[in-house]
């Protein structure tokens, strides 16, 4: 496996998928994506694994999209920016209907990508102090290909909290939108992951896959339309003036025309 993925499995089935681009607050770059598709695909074929930890190394369990990436974007026509987006979704895809149960680790903050990647885990528990926000909309871009996952995980009502704003949020705020079961002391992440982990070692592993495929059959239909859909919305977004100055002024460390002043 690449060095920007680490993937065990122990004696008891349990496979830990660790994000380890510490360097880079495990941005998700196209490598990075490619390897979690494939390792959704893989773990999810393998009869042995019974359930699977996604958790990142370092401070920040995924701080979105990486800046390489977001460059080649920029600089990308219509056609190779869906194409890449297209990648994006079928990993997402691929992690929410793993035929395993799937347990987020979110030992640290998660912005943009990382919420999305949080939201195609069954449950998932955090440390108290991340902080969490979708921050597309300050780039003059949309959370389009994590939308459904997102919609999906928190509802219309608490997507409308969070979805458009681009602001920071806490844990305790992440709990109560339903992104978090729980959030805990760092000191106490380990066991509230085995919390989660234990009680599927004793259910039948055909049956709690079957299980999982009806509750996605009965939740938010997110099919090949309403992919497709989300990534036409992002190229869309991506062709506007505003990503343009957003994305420019990311780069110049500077506020986009846009962004208020401070008040006095």
């Amino acid at each position: 496996m690449q060095d920007d993925l680490e993937i065990g499995i122990d004696a008891r089935g349990v496979a830990r998928v660790t994000l380890r681009r510490e360097d880079k607050h495990n941005a998700l770059s196209a490598d990075l994506i490619a390897g979690l598709d494939e390792a959704a695909r893989r773990l999810g074929a393998d009869p042995a694994v019974r359930a699977v930890v996604l958790t990142g190394a370092g401070e920040s369990f995924c701080a979105g999209g990486d800046l390489a990436w977001m460059t080649a974007q920029m600089q990308a026509d219509a056609a190779t920016r869906a194409a890449e987006a297209r990648k994006l979704a079928a990993m997402l895809r691929a992690l929410n209907e793993m035929p395993k149960p799937l347990i987020g680790r979110v030992q640290g903050q998660a912005f943009g990508g990382g919420i999305g990647l949080i939201s195609v885990c069954d449950v998932a528990v955090g440390v108290e102090t991340a902080r969490f926000a979708l921050t597309e909309t300050r780039l003059g871009l949309i959370p389009a290909t994590i939308g459904p996952y997102v919609v999906a995980r928190l509802g219309e009502a608490g997507a409308r909290r969070v979805f458009m704003s681009g602001r920071r949020f806490g844990a305790a705020e992440a709990v109560s939108l339903g992104l978090l079961a729980r959030a805990v002391p760092g000191e106490s992440l380990e066991a509230a992951v085995e919390a989660e982990v234990a009680p599927y070692l004793a259910c039948a592993p055909g049956a709690v896959a079957r299980a999982k495929a009806q509750v996605l059959s009965l939740g938010s239909r997110i099919g090949e339309a309403e992919i497709e859909a989300s990534i036409a919305r992002l190229v869309a977004a991506w062709e506007t003036e505003e990503a343009a100055e957003g994305i420019a002024a990311f780069f110049a460390r500077r506020k986009p025309a846009w962004s208020a002043p401070a008040e006095p």
